[in-house]
């Protein structure tokens, strides 16, 4: 018989709103052929503000008898309670062990998440290894960023979807629900078959590496004569034809972006060399402002969120961003619902539209110069300028603002002392023009390094990493440098950036030291207080795998990598190009402001640029739509009542509290009456 989570043990963890599920706006589906985990391999308040995956629960429950439901990593307290008792790790929607699903995928947002992977598939009850699994265990795939390098973890997934998965998921479960219905011919293997047939879609069990005497990859061998040589990426043409959710989950508690997030665009042409995204989602396809409009007030109806966050990768590079923003604030002013930007480029910056997207609430500014030195921003292609950032800042002081956050990199290829040092000085002269516009100081300065971590499918994928006493140096230079009053610094752990750089460029070779590392009891290793490095050290070692021929090596010009038989349509001899260009620091422009670049992805994929700076937009009409459920943030006040009136404290839980929890989900209906 399955064991559940019970009562005292949602009242002995930390959050047990991680767990309970039955969430406003959550699909249950009692009937399905084929029953489906969106797993994200991390905590529920960061899985549940991952866009992607609101965007595919949304699309696959919307398909006959296929029910897609959610899971999240454990978090340690409740592991620890889960193992103890022998309880299995099971969906929040029908509580049901991922061992019983048909499927479960997996999205790969960071490299150090794969600890997490195994032990989910471990707490549900699956088979970790593939080679171990049993026919009758889930298919487990895999999607996401980090996809188009996920050899490290090709001894434990079935598949992998490279790129978008709006159309390739739904293929894939169509294809699983037809072979289930069909007696399951061929077993596991005969499912994989059909699978890698659609485009987009790669099984590592067809391939095979080779590798040469020096240890660096021969070729990857085809082991299927059915198989592509070459997998290609899948990419959605016209994102105003997919089918975006309009009524996403609202979680009881906080989440990391506990806000509606609306794709204003995908994909980024700045050609920024360190940028992993920046590549694998070109090329860039907007979504009309009307569309995006209609979007907003649906789900503002339906959620009763008070902020909408226009996302992307560089959402200040909206072709009609100004005048749609004129509309959004007009739209939502009088209803209290703000409009937001993650962040806002230097040389796009305009104090108007700052102004505009804080009138509701107003907030710091942040800012990614990246670099300190002109030269080093000219090495990554950053396209920005000192003056650039001065004016920026100046307009913000000059009304009112008084708190900037500047992001920075260290360890970027050429780097010299005084690059990093250049970092300082950047951030003080940001001070300075505080004091030169208000005539006087307290301007408030975050300074935020990361460590450069080079990553495939860039013009850096051939560069060294910095090594770890490397990093500390520079780290410290900058300690030192910013011991400066209202000047906040913030650095990355360099550990994390070391183990981060083995996995981004990794091979098969490291699944042997993954699977060593999880059974020594490493998991959640972006949490710094989780990771441990000593223990990953060991499980190289055990593994026979030294990190440094991953991440501190300089790879030949013609090295064959192990994940170009994956191919995001960027062609290798434009990314070789462009690092020749890094070592001369020569700038490339934005294609969408000139002529091609020659990446290849437009070409190859057959898929074109789409922008709306043409675009005749009637920004006075009224959106033209009907809201499937009028709901306002009565609904949102009336689910926090209930739970309130019932003893539901997320922040002080107790065996009453989490009892609660059963009135805190009925109150859904309670909450009907009010928008009625």
């Amino acid at each position: 018989m399955k064991k559940e989570l019970t009562i005292d043990m949602l009242a002995a963890v930390k959050r047990p709103d991680r767990y309970t599920g039955g969430e406003f706006g959550s699909i249950v589906k009692q009937d399905a052929e084929v029953r489906m985990a969106l797993a994200f391999p991390d905590v529920y308040e960061v899985g549940m503000s991952y866009l992607g995956f609101k965007i595919l629960y949304h699309l696959v429950n919307k398909m006959d008898g296929i029910a897609a439901e959610r899971v999240y990593a454990p978090w340690v307290d409740m592991e620890q309670l889960m193992r103890e008792r022998g309880v299995v790790l099971t969906t929040l929607e029908t509580k049901q062990a991922l061992s019983e699903l048909d499927a479960v995928g997996f999205t790969l947002q960071y490299e150090l998440s794969y600890t997490n992977i195994l032990n989910m598939l471990d707490l549900g009850g699956v088979t970790v290894r593939k080679a171990e699994r049993r026919d009758d265990e889930p298919i487990v795939m895999v999607g996401g960023p980090c996809v188009f390098n996920p050899e490290p973890l090709a001894d434990f997934i079935d598949l992998a979807i490279i790129g978008d998965g709006e159309e390739a998921l739904p293929e894939v479960l169509e294809a699983l629900r037809q072979w289930k219905q069909e007696g399951r011919p061929g077993g596991r293997k005969g499912f994989l078959h059909r699978a890698q047939q659609i485009p987009g879609i790669y099984v590592p069990e067809f391939y095979e590496p080779e590798y040469n005497a020096d240890g660096t990859l021969a070729r990857m061998k085809v082991t299927d004569p059915a198989a592509p040589a070459c997998v290609e990426k899948r990419v959605v043409a016209d994102l105003n034809k997919v089918d975006f959710p309009t009524a996403p989950i609202v979680p009881f508690g906080e989440i990391v972006h506990d806000r509606i997030m609306l794709e204003v665009f995908r994909g980024c042409s700045r050609g920024c060399r360190f940028c992993h995204a920046g590549m694998v989602y070109r090329p860039v396809r907007e979504r009309r402002p009307e569309v995006l409009r209609e979007l907003a007030h649906r789900q503002v109806d339906n959620t009763g969120y008070d902020e909408i966050s226009l996302v992307s990768l560089s959402t200040a590079d909206y072709s009609c961003l100004p005048c749609f923003l004129d509309t959004m604030i007009a739209d939502f002013k009088s209803r209290d619902v703000s409009v937001s930007l993650p962040s806002l480029r230097i040389d796009a910056f305009s104090v108007d539209i700052a102004k505009k997207v804080q009138v509701v609430r107003k907030s710091g500014l942040t800012f990614a110069p990246e670099a300190g030195s002109q030269r080093m921003r000219d090495i990554i292609n950053k396209g920005v300028t000192e003056e650039d950032l001065m004016n920026a800042v100046s307009g913000a002081f000059e009304n009112g603002w008084s708190k900037v956050k500047l992001y920075f990199m260290i360890g970027l290829p050429g780097e010299t002392d005084d690059d990093v040092l250049a970092i300082a000085k950047l951030a003080r002269k940001v001070q300075w023009k505080y004091k030169e516009i208000t005539g006087h100081g307290g301007c408030q300065v975050t300074v935020s390094v990361a460590s450069f971590v080079p990553k495939p499918y860039t013009a850096f994928q051939w560069v060294p990493q910095d090594t770890l006493d490397e990093i500390r140096r520079k780290q410290r230079l900058l300690i030192e440098a910013l011991r400066v009053k209202n000047i906040t610094f913030q650095y990355h752990d360099s550990q994390t950036s070391i183990m981060e750089g083995v996995f981004a460029r990794g091979d098969r070779r490291l699944g042997k030291a993954l699977y060593l590392a999880w059974k020594a009891g490493e998991s959640f290793d972006g949490w710094g207080d989780q990771f441990n490095y000593e223990r990953w050290q060991q499980a190289l070692q055990e593994a026979g795998v030294d990190p440094d021929f991953y991440n501190h090596r300089l790879r030949g010009e013609k090295e064959t990598f192990p994940w170009e038989h994956l191919q995001p349509g960027v062609s290798r001899a434009f990314l070789a190009h462009e690092y020749a260009k890094a070592k001369e620091q020569m700038l490339t422009k934005d294609c969408r402001q000139g002529k091609c670049n020659g990446c290849g992805i437009c070409q190859k994929l057959g898929v074109s640029i789409m922008d709306y700076s043409g675009h005749a937009y009637d920004a006075s009409a009224e959106p033209k739509f009907v809201p499937v459920e009028e709901r306002t943030a009565a609904v949102r006040k009336a689910l926090r009542d209930a739970a309130a009136a019932a003893g539901y404290d997320l922040l002080a839980p107790s065996v009453a509290q989490v009892a609660a929890a059963t009135a805190y989900k009925a109150a859904g209906t309670a909450a009907e009456g009010v928008a009625e």
